[in-house]
């Protein structure tokens, strides 16, 4: 497995990242007319978030980050610094293939658990940030 060292610039650029996809994936949805019309934006921006985040999560716990192509590396790597955020990213990849490169679009039930599992890791990320007094 590829990883990176990470540092105070890294973990704030990936928080930066982590906060403006989920901004963007909420946006989205608020401004839809139903969640359907974006499923698949709003599935894929919240998968985006999820990497971020998981990042800045692996960066403070551990001090480096998957780098590799192979995101169930990274899933593996967030395991030994968080199982139930670890949790949240598998959920996330899981629907990133049907989201973002598939012909169906996300389900309702995949909407909704896209958007809990990026929520659940962009709030871990920012609560572990927090925690380095950075």
């Amino acid at each position: 497995m590829r990883t990176q060292p990470c540092d105070a610039g890294i973990r704030r650029a990936r928080l930066l990242k982590a906060e403006q996809f989920i901004d963007t994936a909420n946006l989205s949805r608020d401004m839809a007319g139903r969640d359907e019309d974006v499923a698949d934006v709003y599935v894929t921006l919240c998968v985006l978030a999820g990497i971020a985040a998981a990042d800045v999560i692996c960066c403070v716990r551990l001090g480096e980050h998957a780098r590799g192509e192979n995101h169930n590396e990274a899933v593996g790597l967030l395991k030994k610094a968080d199982k139930n955020a670890a949790n949240y990213l598998n959920t996330l990849l899981n629907l990133k293939t049907k989201a973002s490169y598939g012909y169906l679009s996300a389900t309702a039930e995949e909407f909704r658990r896209a958007g809990r599992a990026a929520a659940a890791l962009v709030e871990e990320a920012r609560r572990a940030h927090t925690s380095t007094g950075v």
